[in-house]
């Protein structure tokens, strides 16, 4: 077994393993433990070693051969040394080229121009005083009145993840029950664990959560539900508006349902091509909305919104002023002319009618070779899969990267399955990765 790192924390892991392959410690085709084994052994999840496994074959460090496991990598080795002649030969032959889509980034061509507001803004500013409203009024206001539901109260704050840490601060304790989607973000399950918090796994059919396992989930005690409305990380899957005024109404059917908070991550809204929904409408008093621009209009604004019941929002604000006070107000005002310039506003709506388009060939060009998969929304798909090593590795040695499942699906067993950023995948590419994809996925079982 290997000895224990001082930090455990997936890149710590990573890393302790990566000294001691580059130090000899580690030879050229040792075998690793497994997922399971070195997460009993350190005391973590085994997401957290998934995570570490992720960034050591991005490095090139170590190779996964399937069920065999995972090993130190042999000078030369490709991952498609070690499959069956046929895969080999399919990974060795496909017209693919090099495609990254393991990624979850939107395109970058397809974000909208950022210099021509930038220079209209700069005069307007504001950034010289420290005692101004954390949300400049115009933003705030274009804000509320884009929101799904009438809010109480609404801030900004620095991208959907700041949100959710701040959120979660304030509303679960050490030892609570939260529901969450599986597969979901994998980001979020490591800030439960973080707050020591048991995750209760909610399932996830094309309208969304499932009003079963809702059910399941509010029986075990739950203080918090988190969802994703639209285009869900990593299946794409988006709330009806039918489905989410069930599952409103099944909290509000529940003995303690008042008291239970909904977070809402709408972390791809404007490129989304659903409705925008939120249990808000419902249940106004106890849902926190998220909506993200990261997507849509640039990963490096660190933008978001947050609205919410006063009193959650208020202490949120609070919290912050302790730390980074507000959100840059030059940021803000890049958002608002962005969220208002005819040409960026169009540059969105065209963002995601691509997205679509590159969903729509890949999900037809599976079709065609017999593989039924749902159509996601926005810029990820889920596919399951046979076998999750063996898939990315067949892809990798054709070219083309996706993000294995595991960590999507936490420690929930019997989820193979792997995420691709449909988004990253040109339409006229598709008809060569659905050649790739088909004999890797897993039949569908009723």
């Amino acid at each position: 077994m290997l000895p224990r790192p001082d930090d455990t924390s997936p890149r710590g892991i990573a890393a302790s393993i990566a000294r001691q392959i580059t130090s000899g410690e580690l030879a050229p085709g040792d075998r690793l433990p497994t997922v399971r084994e070195l997460a009993a052994s350190l005391g973590v999840s085994p997401a957290t070693v998934s995570h570490a496994w992720q960034t050591l074959l991005a490095a090139g460090l170590i190779v996964a051969r399937g069920r065999s496991g995972s090993f130190v990598r042999e000078p030369g080795a490709t991952d498609a040394s070690w499959l069956p002649r046929s895969m080999a030969e399919l990974a060795g032959r496909a017209p693919v080229g090099e495609l990254d889509l393991s990624r979850g980034t939107p395109d970058v061509a397809l974000l909208p121009e950022l210099q021509p507001v930038v220079g209209r803004i700069i005069w307007q500013a504001g950034t010289g005083a420290y005692q101004e409203l954390p949300v400049i009024p115009e933003l705030h206001r274009l804000l509320r009145d884009a929101w799904p539901y009438p809010v109480e109260a609404l801030t900004v704050i620095d991208g959907a993840l700041d949100g959710l840490s701040r959120t979660l601060d304030q509303t679960v304790r050490f030892g609570d029950r939260v529901a969450v989607e599986v597969p979901g973000f994998p980001p979020l399950f490591e800030m439960l664990e973080a707050h020591g918090v048991e995750r209760v796994p909610l399932e996830l059919d094309g309208s969304g959560v499932t009003p079963r396992s809702l059910f399941r989930a509010l029986a075990r005690g739950v203080s918090a539900v988190v969802l994703q409305p639209r285009a869900q990380n990593p299946t794409g899957a988006s709330l009806s508006s039918q489905r989410a005024e069930e599952l409103a109404r099944i909290i509000a059917g529940q003995r303690r349902g008042a008291s239970i908070v909904v977070i809402e991550d709408d972390h791809s809204g404007l490129i989304s091509g659903a409705p925008d929904v939120s249990l808000g409408t419902w249940l106004p008093g106890q849902v926190v909305h998220l909506r993200s621009f990261s997507k849509s209009h640039g990963p490096d604004l660190r933008i978001a919104a947050l609205g919410g019941p006063r009193p959650l929002v208020d202490r949120i604000v609070a919290r912050r002023l302790l730390g980074p006070g507000w959100t840059s107000r030059m940021l803000q005002r890049v958002l608002l002319e962005l969220l208002r310039d005819p040409l960026a506003v169009a540059s969105v709506a065209r963002a995601g009618g691509v997205y679509a388009e590159r969903q729509a060939a890949l999900v037809a060009a599976l079709g065609r070779r017999g593989v039924s998969v749902p159509s996601g929304d926005g810029i990820n798909l889920w596919l399951p899969v046979r076998d999750e090593r063996e898939a990315v590795a067949v892809l990798g040695a054709a070219g083309v990267r996706v993000a294995a499942g595991a960590p999507f699906v936490a420690d929930e067993p019997g989820r193979p399955g792997i995420r691709l950023t449909v988004g990253a995948l040109p339409v006229e590419r598709a008809a060569a990765v659905a050649a790739l994809l088909a004999p890797l996925v897993a039949p569908v079982v009723d």
